[in-house]
């Protein structure tokens, strides 16, 4: 376990974003999942691929190929999973907290984003809701999957 204190964003308006969801899964497993950044392309339909730097940073790459880059600021295993993340675009903050009661993982994604062209600010809000909602999908499928 690890905190980093970050700056959250540092330029233009931010835009917070959260999603909330119950899997009827081990938190254990959705954890491995979420944080198992190489395998995303298996599953994430966003993504052609994510390469792992070191033990804090990744880039996650788009079908189209547009990188974003990510730094872990803080790791609780099975509990909290946070991280910078930035591209040309936009600079922001994303904090997953994970919890268990035996019936299934609660999960909550807070993404607070700042857009870097001043024409993409009114967008953010809805990218960041379809974003957060096609992982959500993506991960409930990749772990139905798993059986």
């Amino acid at each position: 376990s690890y905190i980093i204190q970050y700056p959250v964003c540092e330029v233009g308006e931010m835009v917070e974003s959260t999603i909330r969801c119950t899997l009827p899964y081990c938190v254990q497993r959705v954890w491995e999942v979420v944080t198992a950044v190489e395998g995303y392309a298996a599953w994430r339909s966003d993504l052609s691929r994510a390469e792992v730097l070191d033990g804090t940073r990744f880039v996650e790459y788009t079908k189209g190929g547009y990188a974003t880059a990510f730094t872990t600021t803080a790791w609780e295993p099975c509990s909290r999973w946070e991280f910078h993340m930035e591209n040309s675009n936009m600079s922001g903050h994303w904090v997953g907290t994970f919890s268990g009661d035996g019936q299934g993982t609660q999960l909550c994604f807070t993404e607070v984003v700042s857009a870097k062209k001043w024409w993409m600010r009114p967008l953010v809000r809805r990218y960041l809701k379809g974003q957060q909602a096609r992982f959500v999908a993506d991960l409930r499928a990749a772990l139905g999957s798993m059986g």
